[in-house]
């Protein structure tokens, strides 16, 4: 009966041990719409991940944000079959127009010169860094 009650502490555990969530949020405003995978097929205790999930016909403004994550039921399949099929939830939601990307194409480039001295060279990082700053968005430094 001891066994027992040890066991039935230690599975939950184990299982609930295996659940994880990961998030890749790009700072990009979502238009609603959204590409769900709940069973992305990976395999060899996720070695060998799922396939790519195809966003560029169907988010033609880019990526929001992307979440995968081991459910319950991704977790139990995963069990059953000894991690040979390590399935996983993965959802993407697409960017509205405008947003982050935007700012990007209006960024600023600053140019060095080709025979420039390693002064110049942190002098135009060191203006880059200030603009990026005052703007919030990015600045190039071309060579």
């Amino acid at each position: 009966m001891r066994r027992f009650a040890k066991t039935a502490l230690i599975l939950p555990a184990l299982a609930l041990g295996a659940c994880y969530h990961v998030t890749v949020d790009t700072g990009r405003a979502p238009n609603g719409q959204t590409i769900r995978e709940p069973f992305a097929l990976g395999f060899i205790y996720g070695i060998v991940p799922p396939k790519t999930v195809e966003t560029a016909s169907r988010c033609p403004n880019g990526v929001s944000k992307v979440e995968s994550q081991l459910s319950f039921v991704n977790g139990l399949v995963n069990i059953i079959t000894f991690g040979i099929v390590t399935p996983m939830q993965i959802d993407v939601a697409c960017a509205g127009p405008g947003g982050a990307s935007s700012g990007a194409s209006a960024a600023k480039t600053l140019k060095v010169g080709a025979n420039s001295s390693t002064a110049d060279v942190q002098a135009v990082f060191g203006k880059a860094a200030e603009i990026s700053k005052e703007t919030g968005a990015p600045v190039y430094v071309q060579f």
